[in-house]
């Protein structure tokens, strides 16, 4: 049971300290890409992969959104890493997909990614690759 209390006590406080004004932001943002038929690329490593998958499913489904996410295509993924680098696997996807300045990126992330500590730094890569 105490870890129970524990589970719902941490969540209560995330739910309670989520700036509000960042998810407005967000689904503004959402609503003009859908507005300006731009598309989203959705990344995550993981069960980020996993979430970003769905997360496309519901994009394209729901809000009518061009959707896509490279970890769909595991033969894809996979080829990139073995022949450029799991580091640059998603630059590449999105050289290839022609990211421009009507795109927007969502990266779903746990860890949040870290270069010093090498954690999710294909995701970290990507976003230095989209910013440009």
């Amino acid at each position: 049971m105490m870890y129970i209390n524990s589970f719902f006590d941490e969540a209560i406080h995330t739910i309670k300290n989520i700036d509000r004004n960042k998810i407005n932001k967000l689904v503004l943002e959402i609503k003009e890409l859908q507005k300006t038929k731009g598309r989203l690329v959705i990344l995550g490593v993981g069960g980020s992969a996993a979430n970003a998958s769905h997360a496309v499913n519901d994009f394209r489904k729901i809000c009518n959104i061009d959707a896509y996410t490279p970890v769909d295509n595991v033969a894809e993924l996979t080829a990139r890493t073995n022949d450029d680098g799991w580091d640059s696997v998603f630059i590449t996807w999105l050289k290839t997909f022609r990211l421009n300045h009507k795109n927007k990126i969502l990266i779903f992330s746990v860890g949040g990614g870290n270069q010093k500590k090498k954690v999710s730094t294909n995701l970290i890569h990507a976003i230095k690759y989209a910013k440009k």
